[in-house]
């Protein structure tokens, strides 16, 4: 989606995959097994890494809509090479106005990653009511859920995690933003419209030898508070500092907390 740059999404593919919940993504597959075809949407697709995670678990003969708001990364996506059986859309669509018009059938399942975090309540229950009235499965991935383990730990660790939540909780585009909560929240509405829910965590866990996304992850963590023009300026430099100092000696390892899901309506084979 439109605002994370393409070296991004493209640095965290591969973190993405590996942390992909197995016991959610063999969920996701077990509903589907033994169909002949399957239509797809993926929310705010970016440049397709869904697509290349999931199309493997699913029956041979896909159907996917690629949406995103982001021209430069729907053009990156389309022009990937997928098997005959694979055919790929893709939809520039503002999923904040116009959700319902990326919803359009035929569709089978609703996918979205490191997407729920971003939006709104109110968004989310949109999303929710407008797949339950489709009857729809929806497979969300890689929510973040504020969870963090930084080694070693910095006693300034517990205020950055709250600047960088308040910020997470600003407007994303899609109103006042979930953050670490969305998870949560989205299991409970589904549930609330009547889907099974099979959950798991998918954590990123990053050792030295993953220093380029570290790294990435220390700027974007200290970048809300050294916005701010005062101490908490200085404070979150400094300490932006110490952790690519414990990076740069190899001495540093990170844990960020994520949750996939994989809703199902109640009843459907």
């Amino acid at each position: 989606m439109s605002g994370f740059s393409t070296a991004w999404l493209t640095l965290r593919e591969r973190y993405d995959h590996a942390a992909r919940n197995r016991g959610v993504l063999e969920a996701v597959a077990a509903a589907f097994h033994g169909n002949a075809s399957i239509a797809v949407v993926d929310l705010a697709c970016g440049t397709g890494s869904t697509l290349r995670a999931v199309t493997a678990h699913l029956p041979s003969r896909q159907s996917w809509r690629l949406v995103d708001n982001d021209l430069g990364h729907l053009a990156r996506a389309s022009m990937l090479q997928h098997p005959r059986d694979i055919n790929v859309v893709t939809r520039p669509i503002d999923l904040a106005r116009d959700l319902e018009l990326a919803l359009e059938a035929p569709l089978d399942l609703i996918a979205a990653s490191a997407l729920l975090d971003l939006v709104s309540r109110e968004w989310l229950d949109r999303l929710a009511i407008e797949a339950a009235a489709r009857r729809v499965p929806v497979y969300a991935a890689l929510t973040y859920d504020g969870r963090r383990l930084l080694d070693p730990s910095d006693d300034v660790d517990p205020d950055m995690l709250a600047t960088f939540h308040a910020h997470q909780c600003t407007d994303k585009g899609f109103g006042p933003a979930l953050g670490p909560d969305a998870a949560a929240w989205a299991v409970e509405r589904f549930e609330h419209f009547g889907y099974d829910v099979v959950q798991g965590q998918s954590d990123w866990v990053l050792t030295a030898t993953d220093a380029a996304i570290q790294d990435a992850l220390f700027s974007g963590w200290a970048e809300p508070a050294v916005a701010v023009v005062g101490p908490s300026a200085g404070r979150a430099s400094h300490w932006l500092a110490r952790r690519r100092a414990h990076l740069a000696r190899g001495g540093s390892n990170v844990r960020v907390g994520h949750v996939d899901f994989f809703a199902r309506p109640t009843g459907t084979r």
